[in-house]
């Protein structure tokens, strides 16, 4: 049926498209009902990725390998910095492990419109779909880089390196959730800008890099407290600063662990998912006519 739409005609469609309104609608009613498409969207960001590489998944294991090989050697061999009595290499493995699924779903939802733009021009389906994806197709490449942690953690455990093990193993979950839905929101609000800014996807990777600098990375927090204790108040600013220090802590049981500056970051993260689905729900509306 074609021609102008009514409500006397409404009832004739299978599906009415109408404008969103509600900057606060999430429709999730929609994404459920989608969610076939979703697992679809999953499975071609995994696939698409290493398809056509040599090594195919094993490059999800040498990323974070040679990283931390790089960073034990230039930050705590020249450098030395200290790691609070871990091993160097584990020590930047279970920061760069955590790390990784931040910025790969901050990264990759990033130009979520520009990339898509076709796809969202020629069909309906709800656009948060498609970032949504992302993050959850990242969660697999977290979990064998998590589970090469736990084999490197045993490693060192068998060579008599002294892990303190803690009751805080539930919270894991919790902490991987956040850094996603951090990454996720950050990345759909410069998503959602780049439709009429283009050169901001230029300062992303960079922004990401600098971050990681800022982050307790390549650095415990207790270093900062300890030598320049005014620094320490503009690190916890970050909001991704206390889940990587309680991500350590429990798996190694050294770093920061602190209710108020988990608290601070839940807040955050909350504060941020309510900003991007405003941003996101008015640029929606018309961002197929300025990409």
């Amino acid at each position: 049926m074609t021609g102008i739409n009514t409500p006397e005609l409404e009832d004739h469609w299978d599906l009415v498209l109408k404008p969103q309104r509600e900057w606060y609608s999430l429709r999730l009613g929609e994404i459920f009902r989608y969610r076939d498409l979703l697992f679809l969207f999953v499975r071609r960001d995994i696939v698409s990725v290493y398809k056509q590489t040599i090594l195919g998944p094993i490059w999800f294991f040498i990323q974070p390998v040679l990283t931390s090989l790089t960073f034990a050697v230039i930050f705590g061999v020249v450098a030395g910095i200290s790691t609070d009595g871990i091993p160097n290499f584990l020590f930047y493995l279970s920061g760069i492990t955590i790390w990784n699924y931040f910025a790969d779903t901050l990264v990759k939802t990033s130009d979520t419109f520009v990339v898509n733009a076709a796809i969202f021009g020629k069909v309906y389906f709800p656009r948060l779909i498609v970032p949504i994806s992302i993050a959850i197709s990242n969660l697999v490449k977290f979990f064998l880089q998590f589970v090469l942690l736990l084999g490197v953690m045993l490693f060192y455990g068998f060579l008599g390196t002294d892990i303190k093990l803690n009751f805080y193993y539930l919270l894991i979950p919790f902490l991987i959730i956040l850094m996603g839905v951090i990454g996720l929101g950050f990345g759909v609000i410069i998503s959602s800008l780049t439709t009429k800014y283009r050169d901001l996807k230029f300062l992303v990777n960079f922004g990401v890099q600098l971050l990681m600098y800022c982050s307790p990375i390549v650095f415990p927090l207790s270093v900062v407290t300890k030598n320049f204790p005014e620094m320490k108040l503009i690190l916890l600013l970050n909001p991704v600063t206390s889940l990587i220090e309680a991500f350590r802590f429990i798996l190694l049981g050294v770093g920061v662990f602190d209710w108020l500056y988990l608290g601070i970051s839940v807040g955050f993260t909350i504060v941020l998912v309510f900003l991007s689905i405003l941003i996101f729900n008015r640029v929606e509306r018309s961002f197929i006519d300025t990409v």
